[in-house]
């Protein structure tokens, strides 16, 4: 079993006073932007917590207590995120794209007092479902669509009277505090985005979310107060929430929200006006852009003539390596993928012409962070090494060349599930360690590579171990090939296809030949898989794949046994 251990003692800092500190040293500067909307200056960031603890104060919510939070991204909801953590209030995130009734289930699990909700979320939802809320407060305004408790209604009514009374003269740096917060205190409950199941309540204490931010700062050098930020991930997630948010925020940086859905016209605009140096995001929109943008250009007859002209060709590269990272703002140092693997074609080619990619990977567990590595340190194929605070090892007799459990430890580790000690105890492997689920190799210098996710490995006919996702890697850089799932059918592989519908109206390919191109790729894939894992058959599905926020493909929605 190889094992990566930090051998450092960790010394646990304070997150409250981090964010003390950058919103009294960035008074003046921008904090938060609705991309077209509404402006937060750091000042008032701090005036607008003062505001939510006398609601919260109002509504009886103390220290410990918990607040869910349901809403797309905006200002309005990242602001009432820092009140609850500088307030030692739990912070409860629930995804914007979960049902009303795992809504109801959740905010009901987690025994919230408080709901901030938006408008359209809020009118999908039964309150006769959620008995124990004191309120409901729309994000947008905070207004308050509904209110169980007379001082809580009145508060609202009179906020800007009340804030007046607690601060009689004008708001000022010495008026904003936080409170201590002890690295096992209960900082968030995260419900997982439920890619293999249903979702689970994550506790992460303040210690968790304190040792992310501490790495980010220590280890992202180029940033400095005041650079742009497009926050594209779903807040309500911890790799949105913490890495592309919180970081920025703890730095001084100015985030910009979209407000319409993140398509790659929407993100690319966006890129030009804020001309962000780091990009987080997640494959899909990077496979898109160049997949989109670039390749055609490549597989013009002339140009690909010149990528094979010695001298001629590294010019052409350095070119679109320029070109590209103009589409991403023009100032772009590196960008961050995580969530799921990078598409092998285009990750290839992203390291050919030198472009700043890196790949990092984590779990909600860990609040995220487990690997990261500098674009310039980046091994192609791997997702980096073990983060600072943390130490991780694989369950196999050659972890380096036979896959096996990844188990992590440190800092970074979920306390456990909310009331589920079993699933708790299934992960919890005893002396800290925790298995992620995950069949991964560690290389002699530590790189991580992932295989797939022991969930959704396939017992092969000889008892060979079977990852769909290395054949789906394969499969998606194929002919029309969108994106796919391999499943086993009663014993059979299956692939599941959706074709690229975009690409084939525009170069008029009708079904028949659809038909015939997929059964050329069967082929060709057959080919370049062990004979173990060859797919019986592919077919093709009408609609994209049912997603998760994070855009990972919820893959028991398609299982056949």
């Amino acid at each position: 079993m190889k094992e990566e251990t930090n051998k450092e003692i960790p010394v646990i800092g304070s997150l409250n006073q981090i964010i003390k500190g950058r919103v009294l040293d960035s008074w003046d500067l921008m904090a938060f932007s609705d991309m077209g909307g509404h402006n937060y200056r750091f000042r008032d960031v701090a005036e607008c917590i003062e505001k939510l603890r006398l609601m919260f104060e109002a509504a009886g919510v103390k220290r410990g207590d918990r607040v869910a939070l349901c809403g797309k991204n905006s200002s309005n909801w990242a602001v009432t995120f820092l009140a609850c953590l500088t307030s030692g209030v739990v912070a409860v995130p629930i995804l914007h794209e979960f049902k009303p009734e795992v809504v109801h289930h959740l905010v009901n699990h987690s025994r919230s007092k408080l709901l901030f909700v938006d408008a359209n979320i809020w009118e999908k939802l039964d309150e006769k479902q959620l008995p124990d809320l004191v309120g409901a407060i729309y994000i947008a305004e905070f207004g308050m669509p509904l209110s169980r408790s007379k001082k809580l209604t009145e508060t609202r009514n009179n906020i800007n009277e009340r804030f007046g009374a607690r601060f009689p003269y004008a708001y000022e740096k010495k008026d904003f505090d936080v409170v201590t917060d002890e690295p096992e205190e209960l900082a968030i409950i995260n419900y997982t985005s439920g890619s293999t199941g249903m979702s689970k309540g994550v506790m992460l204490p303040y210690r968790s979310i304190w040792s992310n931010i501490r790495y980010c700062l220590d280890n992202i050098d180029y940033l400095h107060p005041g650079d742009g930020m497009v926050n594209m991930l779903p807040l309500a997630h911890l790799y949105g929430m913490v890495v592309e948010t919180l970081h920025p925020f703890c730095r001084g940086m100015h985030c910009h929200f979209l407000t319409r859905l993140p398509s790659p016209k929407v993100i690319i605009a966006a890129f030009a006006e804020v001309r962000p140096k780091l990009i987080i995001t997640v494959p899909l929109i990077i496979e898109k852009i160049v997949k989109g943008k670039v390749f055609p250009m490549l597989e013009k007859p002339m140009m690909r003539l010149l990528t094979h002209v010695p001298f001629i060709d590294d010019k052409l590269y350095a070119k679109v390596k320029n070109s590209l990272i103009e589409v991403f703002g023009g100032e772009v140092h590196e960008i961050i993928i995580g969530g799921a693997a990078l598409n092998a074609e285009v990750g290839t080619f992203l390291k050919k012409i030198g472009f700043p990619i890196t790949v990092g990977y984590g779990m909600t567990e860990c609040g995220p962070l487990i690997t990261y590595i500098p674009a310039s340190r980046a091994k192609q194929g791997t997702c980096g090494q073990c983060v600072t605070r943390m130490e991780m090892k694989v369950n196999s007799l050659d972890p380096e060349n036979i896959p096996g459990d990844l188990w992590v430890r440190g800092t970074n580790v979920m306390q456990g599930y909310l009331d589920n000690p079993e699933a708790t105890e299934e992960v919890m492997m005893g002396d800290g360690w925790m298995n992620t689920g995950d069949m991964c190799t560690i290389d002699a210098d530590g790189y991580l590579t992932i295989s797939g996710r022991s969930k959704t490995m396939i017992l092969g006919p000889s008892g060979q171990n079977i990852y769909p996702e290395e054949i789906e890697q394969k499969l998606n850089n194929l002919p029309y090939v969108l994106e796919s799932i391999v499943i086993d059918d009663h014993g059979k592989l299956i692939a599941l296809v959706v074709p690229d519908r975009e690409l084939l109206d525009k170069e008029h390919i009708d079904d028949a030949q659809l038909n015939a191109i997929m059964a050329e790729n069967l082929i060709a894939l057959n080919k370049d898989i062990p004979a173990y894992s060859k797919i019986s058959d592919i077919e093709l599905q009408a609609e994209e794949f049912e997603k998760t926020p994070k855009r990972s493909i919820k893959r028991f929605l398609y299982q056949r046994g």
